[in-house]
This record gives C-alpha cells, structure tokens and sequence, in this order.
C-alpha cells in the first residue's frame, strides 16, 4: 500500500530492516535490553515495514493465536512520529488481519501510548504491568 505522502506499507519476510527500526527505537531509544526485544519469537510471526525515500521508518509485527492477531513491537522512528504513519500501519494492518480471517486484535500497549490505540478503537483492560522496565496495559478490539 503506497500513502499519499509516499511512504510503502508491505508485509515482510526479510528481517532486517523491521529489526533495525526496532533497534532504534526499543534499545538505543528506550533502552530495552536486545534479548527483551528479539525474544526468539519473529520467525513466528507476520512482518510489515513502512519505508519513504529514506528507508525504513516503521514495522510491527504480529503473533497469530488463533483466531486472535497479538499485535507487538509496533516502532516508528522519532522522525516520523506524529505524521499519522502509526496510524496508517495500524489501520492496514487490522485490515489485512481481518482479511486472513482474524477475529480479534490484542497488544500490550506502553501506557503513554493508551490514547493512541484508544483512537484506534482498542480498549484496556486488567492491571498495569511491567514490560523490559516500561509499564504496559493490555488492550483489544474486534476486528
């Protein structure tokens, strides 16, 4: 999917550049630790990565359970932060999950970013809790 402002969102097999946006934003930026970050898990799941003219800029990735899409290391770099790309891969993403047949979207969201998913339609639920030293809350939605 190509968005007016340029930038790509695809799904993605090839690991590296969903890892080094991840890189950048959960271990130099919020200092998680590298074995919190790639946990063993990727080969596991579905990978989208949002490129512009300068590269990689945004991924996440899912964790299918099911009928339920896990929702996880959504990262989008300082630069693009507050464009409305987060939203974009968001919005595609559940579009895409829905498509596959997923009936359900869950996240553990960090809780200064409650209100985006909020927005997003996503509600919180159960207790906050500790994620490699972030606080997090659950949340989920139909899709």
């Amino acid at each position: 999917m190509k968005l007016p402002t340029g930038q790509v969102i695809g799904e993605v097999t090839d690991l590296r550049a969903p890892l080094a946006v991840r890189a950048e934003v959960f271990i130099a930026e919020q200092h998680v630790a590298p074995a919190e970050d790639v946990d063993g898990r990727d080969a596991d799941c579905l990978h989208w990565l949002v490129t512009d003219a300068e590269g990689s800029v945004a991924t996440l990735r899912v964790l299918p359970q099911g009928e339920v899409a896990k929702i996880q290391r959504v990262a989008v770099l300082k630069r693009a932060r507050g464009t409305g790309l987060g939203t974009a891969l968001m919005r595609h993403v559940m579009d895409r999950l829905a498509e596959r047949g997923f009936t359900r979207a869950t996240l553990g969201a960090q809780i200064d970013a409650l209100g985006f998913y909020e927005r997003l339609g996503f509600q919180a639920h159960g207790p906050v809790y500790d994620d490699a030293g972030i606080p997090h809350r659950d949340m989920d939605r139909d899709l």
